[in-house]
């Protein structure tokens, strides 16, 4: 500490000569080292103490770097901020303000510390404090440059000024410096609002300089000090692409596999891409309206294909809505949507494409819709529109007389929307009171497409569930009968009927999630969604024939058997559907056991199947999802009645007896039946002649070549990919067919292995964007696999060393950043419900494979809790009590028996294994590229980051790196919302 005189100063005069001697002085002996050291310490003998007393110990410490070095002590600036905050206020005093500016000019751009953690903090708040008096000395110069304008004598405080100005560039065009700055506002926000105020104070002044030289200067050192809180978040964006396939492909995974998805999820998937590959916004969203043209072309006809339209018309410009809240302005977005469509509009043969699949300008539509929902101004619109409609008179087969009578889906779809709103209210009244008027509503929606027209517009809108949950409870109400009528019972089980066949292929077309009600806290659980869980096949899973579901009260059975096989049909009064539809399977079996035993002829199974599918389909529909199960369980020659059983319920029943609207619930049978029967029929090689709707009712089934490996299959496919460039939905099928057959670890392993052989960069880059979106079909468990199997195995494989060489080593360090980056953000949101969800013994397995000493910082993270600003324990991180494991997710009591914590932690435990191990080699050059790519993808290794599982002691071994030895880089990968990363980061960047 300087010890103050408090004496009188000496004539101003005489004063000013001393510090201009000892500035001499002082460069003199920087120049020749230490030969005037003794001469200096002895001159401060002569000087009085006061005001320059300070100056002359800054001297002194001066002198005594020159002896052991050429950086400057970091104390050097704490003397000089003593100095300038207690005397030299007075900034008219030209002479000891230059003799400050010189003395500065010598080390602020080479400020160095080696010492303890915080002493560089210390460092910090002093440069902080130097720049608060560079700032206000600038202030003071250019008003009395103002001031001699005024005057007339304009040269006046020029030279000053300029000065202060050379020397705010030169402290702040140091990347160093601006880093430790950053630190500095983290631990002094009140001192940082200063530097704003003094910085908006000096705009003022210099806006009425006539020197433009001076203001530009000035200019540029207010945009460098603006820059440093945002320092990490400036990112390049990729100019020279104009094809993003990343992009592409999660849009048309998204549209195929999983439209009934919430859209946040998707919007923030689609803002990782963007950052992760730096993508200017335009050629963002001109991916995404590719993405969905080509969804559009290449959809099948049928049910497919009104999902995509859907999702192109609908969803999309939902998405769009959110993405805009993440731009930097409403306006900016809007340009940046006009600019993508006058690129779409170039893409000629691609629109031209779409429309004649539509039959449609589907280009207006988009842009009408656009414009609904604010993503384009009036004028951008009608400027859009009348582009593409000059261009399309250059298309006459996109006029063909043929199709002037097709509606198309387009329109039909957002036509649909608002349909599904007023169902829905129409459904919330009460059934009982006009139960007529609303099967006539539901008579309506089984008509031509409409149904799937509706299903496919409330799945884009996010209301399909709540229309799933309408129609349960429709069931529900029907499946008591009281005292009734004839037609009050046909209208009864119309209702039921037509509930019933809806949620069935509302379940099939889009998942039982979207059917399931969320932990229901009701006492009772709904008839169908019993029924669906415990009876209903579906694809991977296995029914038991003889689970208790399928065997209920044997007096039912008794009356159901007696009423299928005696009466002329169906009674409907009083009729317990729902009783019936569980009956069902064991009658089924009882008739079965009859026709094998001889006991019934095939005439009199024929009467029974007709009862059963004459007057309600969903009987039908409950029998041979029995019959799937139970045909599963047979030997092949014992098959044979099981499926002509199935054969005879298919078909539809020739009779004018039959209930309203039954031609159109028999498509929808048919088409459930078919769905249910495909696994059975192909394991059984059994061909069943359902009625034909006029199109592919299962577009995507049965993808797989017969008697060839998957391995083969999956290898080949992702060629195919690789070759094209870019994944399209057939090929998205397959994968996620080979997913669930293989398993994660398969699956993972063996692509990685592909993009392992590849030696050309170009490839090896396109190979990265291709697998990250094939690997969103289950990212989750994809990354787990990667993190916590495969790179463990080649890091520490020396063997495997070879294939981490450049360009495979760099390609996987990027997709390995992409998916844990991916995984981590998402994973504690919704799980999608096209992925498979884990087994708790996966996860179990996660946590007996990667063991963490959970008790291990226990010790720390109790003293650390106890008084975070405790600079006794937070004083240095090379402290023995810092456990080499320790890292910034232990202070915020990150959950570590989630599997994907527990293998991110162990991850970076290896990484920092490697880097400080004395072996060199490719794995070590890895590690530094995945280091490097988090770097790039991340603005800050802050809060939430996967860089706070990385342990503090990493950072002083990365540093060590040449190509990570940049403040930028140290800043990025500390977690600088907790003083203990502040200083890490404090040290190592005063040590670069």
């Amino acid at each position: 500490m300087i010890v103050r005189w408090w004496l009188p100063a000496p004539p101003p005069q005489s004063e000013i000569m001393k510090v201009v001697n000892l500035k001499q002085a002082i460069l003199q002996a920087w120049k020749e080292r230490w030969s005037d050291y003794q001469w200096a310490i002895n001159m401060k003998k002569f000087f009085p103490k006061g005001a320059t007393w300070d100056i002359l110990n800054l001297a002194e410490a001066l002198l005594e770097q020159a002896m052991i070095g050429p950086s400057p002590n970091p104390l050097i600036l704490s003397y000089l901020k003593y100095a300038i905050s207690s005397q030299f206020d007075d900034f008219s005093r030209d002479l000891c303000v230059q003799a400050l500016l010189d003395i500065m000019d010598m080390f602020c751009d080479r400020l160095s510390c080696h010492g303890k953690a915080e002493e560089c903090i210390g460092l910090c708040r002093a440069l902080l404090s130097a720049l608060h008096w560079l700032l206000r000395c600038t202030a003071a110069s250019a008003e009395r440059v103002r001031e001699g304008l005024e005057a007339g004598t304009p040269a006046a405080g020029e030279k000053q000024l300029g000065m202060c100005l050379q020397r705010l560039e030169k402290t702040l065009s140091s990347t160093k410096n601006r880093a430790l700055l950053h630190i500095a506002k983290l631990e002094e926000a009140s001192s940082w609002t200063t530097i704003e105020h003094s910085l908006l104070k000096l705009g003022e002044i210099l806006a009425n300089l006539s020197n433009a030289q001076l203001r530009s200067q000035a200019e540029q050192c207010g945009t460098l000090i603006r820059s440093i809180p945002t320092m990490l978040s400036v990112h390049s964006e990729q100019l020279h692409k104009t094809g993003f396939p990343t992009v592409h492909a999660v849009v048309l995974l998204e549209g195929t596999m999983n439209l009934t998805g919430e859209t946040q999820p998707l919007v923030e998937q689609l803002m990782m891409v963007k950052r992760m590959q730096h993508i200017p916004t335009p050629l963002f969203v001109l991916e995404i309206w590719k993405a969905c043209f080509v969804g559009l072309i290449e959809s099948p006809e049928g049910t497919e294909e009104l999902k995509w339209t859907a999702f192109t018309f609908l969803k999309i410009p939902q998405v769009l809505v959110k993405l805009k809240k993440y731009s930097h302005g409403d306006k900016d977005f809007t340009e940046d949507v006009n600019c993508a469509f006058e690129f779409l509009l170039k893409l000629t043969p691609l629109l031209d494409k779409a429309d004649q699949r539509c039959n449609c300008d589907c280009t207006k539509f988009l842009l009408q819709e656009c414009s609904k929902q604010g993503l384009l101004s009036e004028a951008s619109e009608t400027n859009l529109v009348s582009k593409r409609t000059a261009d399309r008179e250059h298309a006459p087969q996109l006029k063909s007389a043929e199709n002037a009578n097709i509606q198309p889906n387009p329109g039909l779809i957002l036509r649909a929307e608002p349909t599904v709103t007023n169902i829905l209210k129409t459904m919330d009244a009460d059934h009982s009171k006009s139960p007529e008027g609303l099967l006539g509503v539901l008579g309506h929606m089984l008509s031509g497409k409409s149904l799937d027209l509706l299903l496919a517009a409330a799945a884009a809108t996010g209301k399909l569930k709540s229309f799933a949950r309408k129609f349960i409870n429709l069931n529900e109400f029907t499946t008591h009968g009281s005292e009734e009528s004839t037609k009050a019972a046909s209208v009864r089980a119309l209702l039921f009927d037509i509930s019933f066949l809806m949620l069935c292929h509302v379940a099939q077309t889009y998942g039982s999630e979207v059917i399931l009600s969320e932990s229901s806290t009701r006492a009772e659980v709904p008839f169908f969604e019993t029924w669906m869980q415990t009876c209903m096949p579906e694809e991977g899973k296995i029914l038991n024939p003889d689970h208790p579901c399928f065997r209920p009260d044997s007096t039912k059975v008794e009356s159901l058997v007696a009423l299928l096989n005696n009466s002329s049909e169906m009674k409907l009064v009083q009729m317990k559907w729902h009783e019936a539809c569980l009956s069902i399977s064991a009658a089924i079996l009882e008739i079965l056991n009859a026709w094998e035993n001889g006991v019934l002829a095939f005439e009199s199974i024929q009467k029974i199947t007709d009862n059963i599918k004459g007057k309600v389909c969903s009987l039908a529909v409950c029998a041979v999802a029995w019959l799937v199960a139970h045909v599963r369980m047979l030997g092949l020659d014992e098959r044979e009645k099981s499926l002509q059983m199935i054969r005879q319920l298919a078909g539809p029943l020739y009779s004018e007896n039959t209930l309203q609207f039954y031609n159109e619930r028999v498509v929808i049978m048919s088409s459930i039946l078919e769905h249910m029967c495909a696994d059975v029929l192909q394991q059984t090689a059994t061909q069943v002649k359902f009625p034909s709707t006029g199109v592919d009712t299962m577009p995507y089934w049965n993808l797989l070549p017969p008697k060839r490996p998957i391995k083969e299959v999956l290898t080949d496919i992702f060629a195919k990919v690789l070759e094209k460039g870019w994944v399209d939905s057939r090929s998205i099928h397959i994968f996620d067919t080979l997913l669930h057959m293989g398993g994660g670890y398969w699956f993972c392993n063996n692509l990685i292995k592909e993009l392992l052989k590849e030696t050309r960069k170009e490839h090896t880059l396109r190979a990265v964007e291709l697998l990250y979106s094939i690997f969103c079909l289950d990212m989750q468990q994809v990354t787990l696999v990667l993190l916590g199997h495969i790179l463990p195995g080649l890091l520490t494989d020396s063997s495997k060393w070879h294939s981490l060489m450049d360009p495979p080593g760099t390609a996987l360090a990027k997709l390995a950043v992409w998916c844990a980056l991916s995984s981590y953000s998402s994973h504690k949101g919704q799980a999608s419900s096209r992925q498979k969800k884990r087994h708790r013994e996966d996860i179990e397995d996660y946590i007996s494979l990667f063991p963490l000493d959970d008790m291990q910082p226990s010790k720390l993270m109790r003293l650390l809790s106890s008084n975070e600003e405790d600079t006794n324990i937070l004083s240095s991180p090379t402290d023995r009590s810092m456990c080499s494991s320790f890292s910034a997710s232990q202070l915020h009591t990150v959950n570590m028996r989630d599997p994907l914590n527990r293998v991110l932690a162990n991850l970076f435990l290896l990484i920092s294994s490697v880097l400080g191990s004395r072996t060199a080699g490719p794995h070590t050059q890895f590690v530094q590229w995945f280091m490097e790519e988090c770097v790039d993808c991340l603005e800050q290794g802050g809060r939430g980051s996967i860089l706070q599982f990385m342990p503090f002691t990493t950072v002083s071994e990365l540093v060590k790196v040449s190509a990570m030895s940049s403040p930028k880089v140290v800043l990025a990968i500390t977690d600088l919302s907790l003083p203990l990363g502040r200083q890490v980061a404090a040290k190592a960047i005063a040590a670069l």
